[in-house]
């Protein structure tokens, strides 16, 4: 109906995904209110963006939280409400932010305050939002922000590529004379990882695993909320090394990508794919990795964990819960955290707390499995001596995979993770998906500019 502000160009094709994508896809008896989010794919070549900040954003925000090129993120917020003046008998409405940034609790939080204001006073609340908006200073990796919009300060920071991994951001002291109180957010884009990950705890492993391999995989939720919480959970989950492959939080039958997805002619794509609309499970039953969440039901103190399934169990509608793959982990259990996390529930430890545990785990797994290849791409780097004004700078040395795997028995992850298993066979695993192709381009392409900076000071010295 409305495209604010009215200059911003989508093309036919992005305006009917994203009309289809802004309300939920299967049949929904829920009243009120739901927020989700999904990822798009840019129709046609790359368009300017009207920030153009030269690439800086990007060059100091981390890989995790950089500006899209080729996708724009959307936040929802749906309404459903009984009205018989509507000749559905129902009110259905949603307002759907569109951005190239992954904030999803900065921009949920906004739509918290704008959407309900909306669909009171329609188009006019629009414009002064936007106008607010357009005030807002541009996001600089490392600064806090003060946002005001309705009346409230929203106040932020953004990450930077400096900040120490894991650590809480900085508290602000220097509270200028804001007169509302700002509504501090603790993170732009963290979500709750312990709530989305509640009923596959035991597998946080493999779920792990399969993220850092980049393995295709079906979400299968009873709501887009649900569904993409659980894909941008999941996708987080390597942080901070960045997901390369592609994901999407929300997707329905409508999307122009869905024949891409389902044909049965070539293998699925490495994506993680959220959906909830029940006929995907009869055309994605091909799919090796199919994840199925059902209603979060506390049971008891440990919400009811999902069983590791034969994928040949899928039946086509009666599934339950659980995670259909054949796939066999390469590493063991963490068994220490899940009993932490279990003590936690019982004690009815607060969830911000449970997550910290949780992202912490991951983050220490995550380095663990990376400093090594770090260690050995910094070995490749040419000598400094070698560098002279008078000759082309040096080049890196190529990777070579064996003589990576010998390193490893020396400065492998053993050094800093306590979790056995077989790291050589996850390596070479690794080393075929499209997250080590990223991770290694990002740090080639970093090295080079190095040499180059190293060897343009020396033409300079000499």
């Amino acid at each position: 109906q409305l495209v604010y502000p009215h200059d911003f160009r989508l093309t036919e094709k992005e305006k009917t995904s994203i009309c289809y994508l802004s309300f939920p896809d299967s049949y929904s008896g829920g009243l009120g209110d739901t927020q989700f989010s999904f990822r798009l794919r840019q129709a046609g070549g790359s368009r300017s963006s009207p920030f153009q900040d030269d690439g800086r954003y990007n060059r100091e925000a981390p890989l995790t939280l950089q500006r899209e090129a080729a996708h724009y993120f959307g936040y929802v917020y749906f309404r459903q409400v009984k009205d018989s003046s509507m000749r559905r008998g129902y009110f259905q409405k949603s307002l759907v932010l569109v951005s190239r940034l992954p904030y999803v609790n900065l921009f949920q939080c906004l739509l918290q305050l704008i959407a309900p204001e909306y669909f009171d006073k329609l188009e006019p609340c629009l414009e002064a939002v936007c106008n607010e908006i357009d005030q807002w200073p541009p996001p600089v990796p490392g600064q806090t922000l003060n946002l005001p919009v309705m009346g409230v300060v929203i106040q932020v920071r953004i990450p930077s590529r400096v900040d120490k991994p894991g650590s809480s951001p900085v508290k602000q002291c220097n509270q200028e004379n804001l007169l509302p109180a700002p509504l501090v957010l603790p993170s732009v884009h963290e979500l709750d990882l312990f709530r989305c990950f509640q009923p596959v705890l035991i597998h946080i492993q493999m779920l792990w695993e399969l993220m850092l391999l980049g393995e295709p995989m079906v979400v299968m939720a009873p709501s887009p909320t649900m569904s993409s919480e659980m894909v941008l959970a999941l996708t987080s989950c390597l942080a901070p090394l960045r997901y390369c492959c592609d994901f999407r939080p929300y997707f329905t039958i409508h999307d122009s990508e869905f024949k891409e997805y389902t044909t049965r002619t070539q293998a699925p794509p490495n994506i993680v794919v959220g959906v909830t609309n029940p006929f995907f499970i009869k055309t994605l039953q091909h799919w090796p990795h199919i994840l199925r969440v059902g209603e979060l039901r506390m049971s008891g103190d440990l919400p009811k964990q999902v069983k590791v399934k034969k994928l040949a169990k899928l039946k086509t509608l009666d599934t339950k819960p659980g995670i259909y793959t054949s796939y066999k982990t390469f590493l063991h259990k963490d068994k220490t955290l899940i009993k932490r996390l279990l003590k936690g529930i019982q004690r009815k430890r607060p969830s911000e707390v449970q997550s910290a545990l949780l992202r912490r785990h991951l983050l220490e797994l995550t380095q663990s499995f990376i400093i090594p290849l770090e260690h050995y791409m910094a070995s490749l780097m040419p000598l400094q001596r070698a560098i002279t004004p008078w000759k082309n700078p040096p080049q890196i040395r190529p990777f070579c995979q064996e003589d990576f795997m010998k390193s490893l028995e020396h400065a492998g992850p053993q050094l800093t993770c306590v979790l056995k298993g077989d790291w050589l066979g996850l390596y070479r695993r690794f080393f075929k998906s499209p997250n080590f192709d990223g991770w290694f381009r990002q740090r080639h392409r970093e090295m080079t500019q190095k040499l180059e900076a190293l060897h343009l000071e020396a033409i300079c010295e000499a």
